[in-house]
């Protein structure tokens, strides 16, 4: 190729006007000991587990030549119960969708429910996929407020929905990055603050849930047919890289997200490895409670040492404070020069960290309690 295309960037090209100058969504992967920056759950799954995956694998490899169940019945059958069991509502098929990871089932429903000429709002910080899916989906994205201590200004979000009336409102429980729980009757106010402005869609993101001090919002959806729970398998189930994701709505909202998904979305293998997950849903909350034990312990010892840490009911703890943006970055430095990787998560002023195992836990706490020391010197 010339000397003149190569000098050709991302920005060269005939992208989206709201695409230009932006960044994808990432975090450093880093060749590090001690790696706690991608909230991700520390422990592998279990052999017995393993194995029934590589049993449903081969079942369904023996199928391949034909598409999957395009609307993936089994799976969502499954997931219905788990979360009937589980999020003190029942639900049944007809409530439930999965898709590709959480991102996916966030994405379909914006381009269901937002898209050229329609707004959605999150109140930030919090998840900054919602902000880029909204950008993706050609959806316009307001930053609603939040308080001091990280939770949201239930006034002031009220005000902006009233105002802006957005298509779809974002609502975070357990918030990313900071960790904080919002409660039911919030959730109540902005859903009718929403209802009055527009109608709107309301997506409560639960993606942490499993973590939490408090009961899942699920119980919401009595009454309420433009409210959605997000989900997803990568967090409590120990499954990332499987990439699972799902939400709990009015059939109708099921209905309509179907409008816009692509044919066949969900591999054979992907919803095989799935429903073996489900059936060692035991197991793997024992797990998740071995978490909240040592995310607890993340918090107390933090304190101890002498940082504010943000009261937190997901698998991670946000910690600070730390002087400005500047600050916090030399800080996420400092640790990783420590064998340590931790999140720099945007927020300025603080840092977060994964709740890993307690071994890796102990690695970084000895890691900032030497920070603190070099800070008090």
């Amino acid at each position: 190729m010339s000397d003149q295309n190569d000098t050709i960037g991302i920005d060269d090209l005939p992208i989206r006007e709201e695409l230009k100058g932006q960044s994808p969504y990432g975090a450093p992967q880093l060749d590090v000991p001690v790696q706690l920056n991608t909230n991700e759950n520390p422990y592998p799954l279990p052999e017995p587990l393993v194995a029934r995956i590589a049993e449903r694998v081969a079942e369904a490899a023996r199928g391949l030549n034909r598409y999957p169940d395009r609307d993936a019945v089994e799976l969502r059958t499954e997931l219905a119960r788990y979360l009937t069991r589980t999020g003190g509502h029942p639900v049944g098929v007809a409530n439930v969708w999965a898709a590709n990871g959480s991102n996916e089932v966030l994405q379909q429903l914006l381009q269901t429910f937002g898209g050229p000429g329609r707004t959605a709002i999150g109140f930030e910080p919090s998840y900054s996929m919602h902000a880029l899916i909204a950008r993706g989906t050609g959806t316009g994205w307001i930053s609603g407020p939040r308080n001091e201590d990280f939770t949201i200004d239930v006034a002031a979000a009220e005000a902006a929905i009233a105002a802006h009336r957005p298509d779809v409102v974002f609502v975070t429980s357990p918030n990313n990055p900071t960790g904080t729980a919002v409660e039911a009757d919030v959730v109540e106010r902005l859903y009718t603050a929403a209802q009055a402005a527009k109608p709107s869609l309301v997506v409560v993101d639960e993606a942490y849930v499993e973590f939490s001090h408090r009961d899942s919002l699920l119980p919401l959806l009595e009454g309420r047919p433009h409210l959605v729970v997000s989900r997803t398998m990568s967090k409590a189930f120990g499954a990332a890289g499987l990439r699972l994701g799902y939400l709990a709505a009015h059939p109708a909202v099921v209905d309509a997200v179907q409008l816009v998904r692509l044919p066949y979305h969900l591999s054979a293998v992907t919803q095989a490895t799935a429903l073996a997950a489900l059936e060692h849903t035991d197991t793997l909350l024992g797990y998740v409670e071995q978490l909240k034990a040592e995310r607890d312990r993340l918090v107390a010892e933090l304190r101890a040492i002498g940082y504010e840490v943000t009261e937190s009911d997901a698998n991670f703890v946000q910690f600070g404070r730390f002087d400005g943006a500047e600050g916090s970055h030399a800080a996420w430095r400092r640790i990783l020069d420590r064998g340590v990787l931790v999140r720099d998560n945007g927020v300025p002023g603080w840092l977060r960290v994964t709740a890993g195992t307690p071994e890796e836990n102990d690695a970084f706490l000895d890691a900032v309690r030497e920070l603190k020391k070099e800070q008090n010197a």
